[in-house]
């Protein structure tokens, strides 16, 4: 049991097992944990219930039982409810429990949470991921961690069992900027192979064929090998939603703002991903950019 390897914890929960959410626990549980899930729609979790996870009807039930409580949320919004309402984490948080939140919201937010939690002698971590659904489903994500050291050696092992790279960023809050910064490159990558896949369409070339050996220099990178490729099947199923990069991006031009930061490149990228949220693509995967760029192109 990976909990004896970790000594003193047992009992993992897990809260959203949506599209990153799921995997993350069928691997928790194939590491040996006890698992506990929570989710507003209890379908979703089925899966993992099968493969052996205890359901809850209740963050604070999640709490109530677990060593560990891990969140996977969308928004900020949804964050502060999970933790902060009246049946959330923070109503059945122990003295001891390291509460990890792995969504990706404003820094501010993760700060508010963490105040909350150590006052009630827990620790919190801001642990913001990226690898999409293949790295959620492969147990390889970059996990970026904020909060305090020993916390976060406290869970390594728990981390280790959903992340390939689990590094230390700072206090609290810099997990969450890191993940801005990983965002603000997702979406400038994203435009570069929408606009390469445009580009050899229109001048007659084999999409296919093209991203095969662009793959293999210089332009080689995750969003040639991850997103190009189901550009070039016309697979638009989310591994990660339009919508949640708009929101991600938010953030990120939210905070950039509050510093003074220009971010031109992933402004225009922020507003040619709206333009999928207008034709009502925002739930397809950010694959969908390439859309955008067919129409204005006539493609």
């Amino acid at each position: 049991m990976s909990g004896a390897r970790d000594g003193w914890i047992d009992r993992v929960g897990l809260i959203g097992t949506g599209i990153m959410g799921a995997p993350m626990a069928l691997n928790l549980l194939k590491a040996g944990y006890a698992v506990t899930v929570h989710s507003r729609t209890r379908s979703k979790a089925e899966d993992v219930l099968g493969a052996g996870a205890v359901w809850a009807d209740s963050p604070s039930a999640v709490a109530e039982v677990c060593d560990v409580v891990i969140t996977v949320v969308p928004d900020s919004p949804d964050v502060a409810e999970v933790y902060l309402e009246d049946d959330g984490v923070c109503a059945g948080l122990r003295a001891g429990c390291v509460a990890v939140d792995m969504s990706t919201v404003s820094p501010d937010m993760a700060k508010r949470v963490s105040a909350n939690v150590v006052a009630l002698g827990g620790s919190f971590l801001d642990a913001p991921i990226s690898g999409g659904k293949t790295g959620a489903e492969a147990g390889t994500l970059a996990i970026m961690v904020g909060g305090e050291g020993d916390a976060l050696e406290r869970v390594r092992g728990v981390l280790e069992a959903m992340g390939k790279a689990i590094v230390h960023c700072g206090p609290c809050g810099a997990g969450q900027l890191t993940k801005l910064c990983n965002q603000i490159i997702c979406g400038l990558n994203l435009l570069a192979v929408s606009e390469a896949m445009v580009f050899a369409k229109r001048v007659g070339l084999d999409p296919k064929t093209m991203l095969e050996v662009v793959s293999k220099g210089a332009a080689g990178s995750w969003a040639v090998e991850n997103l190009g490729t189901r550009m070039e099947r016309r697979d638009f199923d989310p591994m990660f939603m339009v919508d949640l990069q708009q929101k991600d991006l938010r953030i990120a031009l939210d905070s950039a703002l509050s510093e003074r930061v220009p971010l031109p490149g992933t402004s225009m990228v922020h507003q040619l991903l709206g333009a999928n949220q207008a034709a009502g693509e925002g739930r397809e995967g950010t694959q969908a950019l390439v859309k955008v760029l067919e129409r204005l192109a006539g493609v």
